[in-house]
């Protein structure tokens, strides 16, 4: 045995983690903090590596991505709500549309059971769709790396679109230095992260790490007790906690997962790729907005991979976010309801 594999599997986690943080920025790539743990923990894992992500303090960073989402909801922003209705209400037909592609696709192409076919075609959080999967009796493994593949590969190929087509660039400036920023307000953005998020998994609230601390943060901004977004240390740290926690998912996989299921998510992302890019031009040729805002609204990835895409392009924050809230939310309060009335069960 190694000394490497004599290693607690957190810490070997960790430290291959930060190997690629270090390793993307003496390259010079993008966004280091979070592609260099998704790609280092990603490729340890395809070679058996015995990773192990870390829990509830990978779920504590999320809270960190809440909180600059809400400090990023002022009066403003919410003069500006009526003006998004239009592109807001694309949403659904979005949603639709992915299902009925994406079902079938899943069940008579890529041979899945009708549950797990469902529930892999759910553009909604990978957390989410797999405990409503797990009750109604789907593949667990299947629904987990199909919906980590997606996040995956949006998170890699988002950027490219942005720096390449949109001529973007990934280095607005995340957040002030924590030496900038009152401590006061830091005091109230930890309040808002604890509270939000315990408070939202007491009353039972989906998402309850991001979207908890993302209201009692916009509470705070909206009452003028908060004026900056939490600093750019922390907005790190959740990089690198997304980026580890994406690679950690393939831990395990097989040869014919590789085969069957992963290579069946990234069939499907071309899918949606094909659907996002024609919301985004609608959304855009209509004036409904800009097309960065465009792209990223209905890019079908994670809340929180999109917030800090959001966050390091400039783009519009509460504009990006209120299209995937309510994607999110239309797909967890739907997806259970419309399986039960289209009868869809394990065979």
């Amino acid at each position: 045995m190694t000394p490497l594999q004599r290693l607690p599997p957190r810490i070997l986690t960790v430290m291959i983690a930060a190997l690629g943080v270090a390793t993307f920025a003496i390259a010079g790539l993008p966004l280091p903090f979070l592609f260099g743990p998704m790609a280092a923990c990603l490729i340890a894992a395809l070679f058996g590596a015995p990773l192990k992500g870390l829990g509830q303090i990978s779920v504590a960073a999320r809270t960190i991505l809440g909180v600059a989402v809400g400090a990023s909801i002022t009066p403003d922003l919410l003069h500006q709500v009526p003006l998004m209705a239009a592109s807001v209400a694309l949403i659904p037909v979005y949603i639709a549309l992915i299902a009925l592609i994406g079902v079938p696709f899943f069940n008579r192409l890529c041979g899945f059971d009708p549950v797990t076919s469902f529930y892999a075609a759910m553009p909604g959080g990978l957390q989410d769709m797999v405990i409503f999967g797990e009750a109604a009796g789907a593949n667990v493994r299947t629904l987990s790396l199909v919906h980590a593949t997606r996040i995956l590969i949006i998170v890699t190929v988002a950027p490219i679109v942005l720096t390449q087509f949109y001529g973007v660039s990934l280095t607005k400036p995340i957040g002030a230095p924590a030496a900038a920023i009152p401590l006061k307000e830091l005091a109230l953005m930890a309040v808002a992260a604890l509270v939000g998020w315990k408070g939202g998994e007491r009353i039972g609230l989906f998402g309850a790490s991001i979207l908890g601390p993302m209201m009692v943060a916009a509470a705070f901004s909206l009452a003028g007790w908060i004026h900056m977004r939490p600093p750019k240390e922390a907005i790190l740290m959740a990089q690198f906690f997304i980026g580890m926690a994406i690679g950690v998912f393939y831990v395990g996989v097989t040869l014919r997962e590789l085969r069957q299921v992963v290579v069946s998510g990234v069939a499907f992302v071309l899918i949606l790729a094909a659907l996002a890019a024609a919301f985004t031009e609608i959304v855009t040729l209509a004036g409904f907005a800009g097309p960065v805002e465009a792209f990223l609204s209905y890019a079908p990835g994670g809340q929180a991979e999109m917030t800090v895409l959001a966050i390091v392009t400039g783009a519009d924050l509460g504009f990006v976010i209120t299209h995937h809230l309510t994607r999110i939310v239309l797909v967890i309060a739907g997806a259970p309801i419309a399986a039960r009335l289209l009868g869809v069960r394990k065979r």
